[in-house]
C-alpha cells in the first residue's frame, strides 16, 4: 500500500471571488495530515474512528463503482485491490478537522488516487498545465461524492503539495512564493470551534450578487483586492501585499459579514483598526478557521490573548516554514 502522507490545504485567497473568475492561491499545510492505513493490534489508534472511516470508504467504493458501471469514470481504478483492502479494514488515519475548510476530503481523495489509480499522473514541481488540469478534472469527479459538486482544487493541492496559483479555471500553475524578509511577520489560523456549512453560505453570496450594486462591489473591489494581494505575495512585494490585504479584510467585514462568526466580528474589527493584524475568511466561513496575517506576530498574539485567542501558526518567518525553503 502507498504509505505517503497527504497534507491539509489552505486557500489563502480566492474564497467566493473565484466564482467570478478572480485569481486564487492555495497552499499545502503540513500541520494536519492524513494517510491510508490498515488496522493493527500493535498500533495505537482510535478504533471507533477507524471503523467509521472504513464504513465511509465502503460507501465511497460504491460511488466509484457506479461511475465505472455508467462508463463515466475519468481514470482507471484498481477496484479489486480497493475492495480487498476495504474488506480487511482499510481506513483513513487523519487529524485534519472535518468541516473546517482544510481539505479533509481532498486529502482522502488524493490518497485513494495515488494508491489505487492505474497509470496515474505523477506529481512534480515541473508539471505541465495540461497534466494539472487533467488531475483537477479527475479529482473534481472523485470528490463530488462528499460535496455534491467539487472544483477538484482541494485534492489537487493535497496531491501535488506545492502552492498553486489559479489565474483562471484553465490556467493553474505551481508557483514559488518568495521568502519574506520581515522576520516578525506571520500567517496564522484562528479556530472558531465550530465547523462551517459551505452550501448555504455560497447560496447566500450568489443571491446577494443578483443585486446589481452588490455585484458591482464584488467585481470592482473584491476581485481587484484579491488579485492584487495574490500578485504582491507571489512577487514578494510585502508592503503592497499588506496594503491590499487591509482593504480586502475591510471589504469582507462589510460585505461578507454573515460569513464571519458573530463572536469573532469584534476581534476582526480590532485588527483592522489597530493594523496589528488582519483577518480574512478561510474558505466559505460560517465557522471553521479564520486566516490571519501580521507584520509583527508577537504584537498580534499579545492583542489576541486579550480575547483568549491562541492563534495556530501557518508560517512564521523565523521558523522558515511556509514561505521559506519548503515551498520556494
Amino acid at each position: 500500500m502507498n504509505k505517503n502522507i497527504y497534507y491539509a490545504k489552505i486557500l489563502l485567497f480566492g474564497e467566493y471571488s473565484v466564482i467570478f473568475n478572480s485569481m486564487g492561491l492555495t497552499i499545502p499545510y503540513t500541520h494536519f495530515t492524513g494517510h491510508l492505513s490498515m488496522p493493527n493490534l500493535k498500533k495505537y489508534t482510535d478504533m471507533d474512528f477507524a471503523q467509521k472511516s472504513n464504513e465511509s470508504l465502503r460507501e465511497y467504493y460504491k460511488y466509484m463503482l457506479s461511475l465505472k458501471e455508467s462508463k463515466t469514470i475519468k481514470f482507471d481504478l484498481d477496484f479489486d485491490a480497493f475492495a480487498h483492502d476495504i474488506k480487511n479494514g482499510l481506513y483513513f488515519e487523519s487529524n485534519i478537522p472535518q468541516g473546517f475548510g482544510l481539505g479533509s476530503s481532498g486529502a482522502l481523495v488524493s490518497a485513494i488516487y495515488a494508491t489505487y489509480g492505474k497509470n496515474i499522473i505523477n506529481k512534480s514541481r515541473q508539471m505541465p498545465v495540461k497534466d494539472i488540469l487533467e488531475l483537477k478534472s479527475i479529482f473534481s469527479q472523485m470528490e463530488s461524492f462528499f460535496h455534491g459538486t467539487s472544483s477538484g482544487l482541494d485534492p489537487l493541492n493535497c496531491y501535488i503539495q506545492f502552492p498553486l496559483l489559479i489565474r483562471e479555471k484553465d490556467d493553474i500553475r505551481i508557483v514559488n512564493i518568495p521568502k519574506n524578509q520581515n522576520e516578525d511577520s506571520a500567517i496564522f489560523l484562528i479556530n472558531t470551534g465550530n465547523p462551517g456549512k459551505t452550501q448555504p453560505l455560497v447560496n447566500l453570496f450568489l443571491s446577494n450578487t443578483k443585486e446589481e450594486s452588490y455585484k458591482n462591489k464584488v467585481i470592482n473591489e473584491f476581485i481587484p483586492y484579491t488579485n492584487s494581494s495574490i500578485e504582491a505575495l507571489v512577487e514578494g512585494n510585502y508592503e503592497q501585499f499588506f496594503d491590499n490585504l487591509a482593504k480586502l479584510s475591510s471589504f469582507e467585514f462589510e460585505y461578507l459579514k454573515p460569513m464571519i462568526p458573530e463572536n469573532y466580528r469584534q476581534i476582526w474589527e480590532v485588527g483592522n483598526t489597530s493594523s496589528s493584524f488582519h483577518l480574512k475568511l478561510c474558505g466559505s466561513g460560517g465557522g471553521g478557521f479564520l486566516l490571519g496575517f501580521a507584520k509583527d506576530y508577537a504584537l498580534a498574539r499579545q492583542e489576541l490573548s486579550r480575547y483568549n485567542i491562541q492563534p495556530v501558526t501557518v508560517y512564521q518567518r523565523s521558523t522558515s516554514r511556509i514561505l521559506n525553503n519548503e515551498y520556494s
